[in-house]
């Protein structure tokens, strides 16, 4: 089994945002509890759902979690998916680890303290332990992450239902079924020779991610350069707009001048450049689905 979310902070990636690690600031305990937001839960059992019904059903898929850790807690506030343009099969799943860190970037933007809790991915058949290729890969991974302690969470699609009215039950303390799938909880912690079934509750919450599913594909399509863009360019926002047809996702960058900015809406494969100034917004007359040069060239002619 191969799992390559690790890559997400092997190539700048997140829980380094120019911050200490918090392991070196606060002495974390073992982790005793999941507190999962029912948002969360319900984002994870509905996607699973959805992605075994689909033509792809047979193979892995995942998720990240983001959230708050505590002394001996982590409280999941947010999930990102592994992505369209993921790499999977029956055996493995490969994150699209590119559009999860920019995603991340963005998720974070207005709440700074949300940070990476671990990593949910699920099994063929009745495997709901974590295997020992993903040990090899996780046990060095968490040494990133708070406390130096990871969650992990295995999906199946092996439970029997016994609950009324799509009642979710819990057979054990770190397991939760919904009709036939089932998700199990684990912690790894750095030097750990093996998984530890991790106590889940959930309550009240939001998943605060589930904002940018419907524009995860532009997300996707544009991580990279707009990655770039937000490496070299001050202040730049994000945020998820109406557009023509469907939600477009929107690039904010402030201008110099009082009250003036330029937005970049991406919605499906068109991508708008708009001037706006307190009187009003302008529309710029050419195109380009390269963001990066986009944005540059805009610059470019209101500098001139």
């Amino acid at each position: 089994m191969k799992r390559y979310a690790r890559n997400l902070l092997e190539n700048r990636r997140i829980s380094r945002h120019g911050e200490p690690q918090a392991s070196s600031i606060v002495d974390y305990a073992p982790l005793k509890r999941l507190v999962l937001a029912d948002e969360v839960n319900r984002t994870l059992f509905a996607e699973f759902a959805s992605h075994r019904a689909g033509n792809q059903g047979k193979n892995e898929t995942g998720w990240l979690l983001f959230g708050l850790r505590t002394t001996d807690e982590a409280i999941a506030l947010a999930t990102l998916p592994a992505g369209i343009n993921y790499d999977a099969g029956v055996g493995h799943v490969a994150f699209n680890s590119t559009a999860q860190s920019f995603a991340s970037r963005v998720l974070r933007q207005g709440q700074k303290q949300l940070k990476l809790l671990g990593v949910v991915h699920t099994h063929p058949g009745s495997m709901r332990h974590p295997s020992d290729g993903d040990y090899r890969g996780d046990v060095a991974w968490v040494a990133n992450l708070r406390g130096q302690e990871g969650v992990f969470g295995i999906g199946t699609a092996d439970a029997t239902p016994h609950q009324p009215g799509g009642l979710a039950w819990q057979p054990a303390a770190n397991v939760q079924c919904l009709e036939q799938l089932c998700f199990s909880w684990y912690s790894l912690r750095t030097g750990d020779r093996n998984y530890h079934p991790l106590q889940v509750e959930t309550t009240i919450g939001p998943d605060l991610a589930l904002v940018l599913r419907p524009v995860w594909a532009e997300v996707e399509n544009h991580a990279e350069r707009l990655d770039r863009l937000v490496a070299v360019l001050k202040g730049v926002t994000f945020d998820v707009l109406p557009g023509k047809q469907k939600a477009a996702f929107a690039m904010s960058i402030p201008l110099p001048e009082p009250g003036k900015s330029i937005r970049v809406l991406m919605e499906g494969k068109e991508v708008r450049y708009l001037l706006l100034t307190p009187s009003g917004e302008m529309i710029a007359e050419f195109r380009d689905d390269r963001v990066d040069r986009g944005v540059f060239v805009m610059l470019a002619e209101l500098a001139s």
